[in-house]
């Protein structure tokens, strides 16, 4: 009935766009999972306010990294594959809940990558399991994240 996107296709449709885009590139996507890159801009102006003169990234946005590398990229996927792509575009997907651990700290240019696998995937509800780790392999968050298509 659809058809699968690629990797640089859903990036292009992932909606969140600068300064509240934080995923640079997908280096894999499919029914199962995804993988995700982003480099935290040294001059983001979250910075200068969170721990001014040792700078950490806010988990909150850790997090929504990890839903816009991971859970947004597999739900327009997933969309793509079930439905014909002019139904497809008729469908958003917003973040629901997370639960979610942190074990690290991310500073200003540090580039980290993000793993989602698909827990769970019924009427466009959508239940990942994510982490997201450093160049040196440490992971400094890791849960579940979920979303939901809806109409735009």
């Amino acid at each position: 009935m659809g058809r699968e996107l690629t990797a640089a296709e859903a990036l292009a449709r992932v909606p969140q766009q600068e300064p509240f885009r934080f995923v640079d590139e997908l280096t894999l996507l499919s029914a199962e999972r995804a993988v995700g890159r982003y480099r935290w801009r040294p001059n983001a102006d979250f910075y200068r306010g969170h721990f001014p003169g040792n700078p950490v990234t806010p988990g909150v946005l850790l997090v929504e990294s990890m839903a816009q590398c991971g859970v947004v990229p597999i739900a327009l996927y997933l969309f793509y594959r079930e439905l014909d792509e002019a139904e497809a575009e008729k469908f958003q997907t917003l973040f629901t809940d997370a639960q979610v651990d942190f074990s690290g700290v991310v500073r200003p240019g540090d580039l980290v990558t993000t793993e989602s696998r698909v827990i769970f995937y019924r009427r466009r509800k959508l239940r990942v399991e994510a982490s997201m780790t450093t160049e040196d392999g440490k992971v400094v968050c890791s849960g579940q994240l979920a979303g939901m298509g809806v109409p735009r």
